[in-house]
């Protein structure tokens, strides 16, 4: 219990070299390229996700927006697995990190709006004023939608990072609990020992849910510009 309650977000380092980077590029191993006729059923599973959610997510772009869906479906699968290995015992889940959630979602954002830009000039600015909009309030309504659309990454950052945080926080503080209530009351540890399992297993829910959320949102800017 005397355990700082952030120490499993510190940055895991070995003889003062960060590893981020190792951890990072680890859950790309975790999907294996099959040269074989006839894939396995694990191989097999992972392309009937993937086809499914590229179906579902890239169904309302046009043709300039469906060259992005190899980036997307990468994006879904990093996020994803790297949530759901930040969930094992004595792990370090990047995304906990606001640094890098802005990393991926800035340059995704501006690729983006400059998309929009190049090919939907016109369209892309009127954004900045709806039609309509009496004289006076022109000024004001152009520095209102420019503040919300250089927020949008922003918004995509913090509520990956709040998300798998507070996910993290209450499976530490709940756990912490169980044991300390072990030699007090057995019945009262075992209650908030199902809710540990219970947390868990939302948390492993709440890991796809945020990474899917994520991808859909850098989709629907996207179709917005294209």
């Amino acid at each position: 219990m005397n355990e700082n309650l952030f120490a499993s977000f510190i940055t895991p380092m070995i003889l003062g070299l960060p590893l981020v980077t190792l951890i990072v590029l680890f859950p790309s191993l975790l999907f294996p390229t099959s040269n074989r006729l006839i894939n396995n059923r694990l191989i097999s599973l992972q392309q009937w996700m993937l086809q499914l959610v590229s179906k579902q997510m890239m169904s309302i772009h046009n043709a300039k927006g469906q060259t992005w869906t190899l980036m997307l479906m990468s994006l879904i699968l990093f996020i994803g697995s790297t949530n759901l290995l930040g969930l094992l015992p004595h792990s370090f889940t990047p995304t906990t990190q606001l640094s890098m959630n802005l990393g991926m979602a800035i340059p995704l954002w501006a690729g983006a709006v400059i998309t929009g830009f190049r090919n939907k000039t016109k369209a892309s600015l009127a954004h900045f004023l709806p039609q309509g909009t009496p004289t006076p309030l022109i000024p004001m309504l152009v520095i209102i939608e420019t503040i919300s659309l250089f927020i949008q990454p922003m918004a995509l950052a913090v509520r990956l990072t709040a998300n798998i945080t507070a996910g993290h926080l209450l499976i530490h503080l709940i756990g912490g609990a169980t044991l300390a209530l072990m030699n007090i009351s057995t019945t009262t540890a075992l209650i908030t020992f199902i809710v540990l399992i219970l947390l868990t297993i939302l948390e492993f829910a709440v890991a796809m849910i945020q990474a899917y959320v994520f991808t859909l949102l850098v989709s629907l800017y996207l179709h917005d510009n294209t």
